[in-house]
């Protein structure tokens, strides 16, 4: 058989093509993604980094997000560690990141995983241990942002309020003599004598005297 002009395109059965199996569990960064998963979904899964991320990581390195995580080559996720490691180097702005000007080195970096409760816990220390505002609230468990605190942030059981208002009615006592019902009891009677004015206090001594 003679082939006249372009040869054709038979890439799909060279040997070159991707072999990579179908795995159920993918490692990335240290944490294991469900293989069924799709991509863009699995690597939410990894803390530190969520659904913007993602989306900008794949976009970067031109992967679909569909795509299963089970089905990703080596080289897959090599330049998706990579990317993670590095955002700043992969093209990504200064703002998309979640830790920015490091009070230890001045660098913008991405926390992930484990860091980011160690980082938070020194955070806390430090404003602790320097006497600011914000250590003082942190110690008392108050909220530290300026939130109000008058109807919420309340923490353990429930807190009962007062009511105010009249004294309770006291209740009317059996008579000890005949089996009858005792006579009932004004429910204002209580309080009438609370209610009643005192005396005057302020009469001088000589009008009294004056009247006898």
């Amino acid at each position: 058989m003679v082939f006249i002009g372009d040869f054709p395109h038979f890439s799909y059965l060279s040997s070159s093509t991707s072999t990579q199996e179908y795995r159920h569990i993918v490692r990335i960064l240290g944490n294991d993604i469900p293989g069924e998963k799709k991509l863009l979904i699995g690597l939410t899964q990894i803390k530190g980094i969520g659904y913007n991320f993602a989306t900008a990581i794949l976009d970067t390195l031109k992967i679909s997000p569909d795509l299963n995580v089970g089905d990703i080559t080596d080289a897959n996720v090599q330049d998706i560690e990579r990317t993670i490691a590095d955002p700043a180097g992969a093209g990504f702005p200064r703002w998309f990141l979640n830790r920015q000007k490091d009070i230890e080195t001045g660098q913008d970096k991405h926390l992930l995983t484990s860091d980011i409760p160690f980082t938070l816990r020194n955070d806390i220390e430090r404003e602790r241990i320097t006497a600011s505002w914000r250590g003082y609230r942190h110690l008392s468990g108050l909220k530290v942002r300026g939130q109000r605190t008058r109807t919420s942030g309340r923490r353990g059981g429930a807190v009962g309020v007062a009511k105010g208002g009249g004294a309770a009615a006291v209740p009317a006592k059996k008579s000890s003599g005949g089996g009858g019902p005792a006579a009932p009891q004004s429910p204002t009677g209580a309080t009438a004598a609370a209610a009643a004015p005192a005396p005057a206090a302020d009469s001088k001594p000589e009008e009294s005297e004056k009247k006898e």
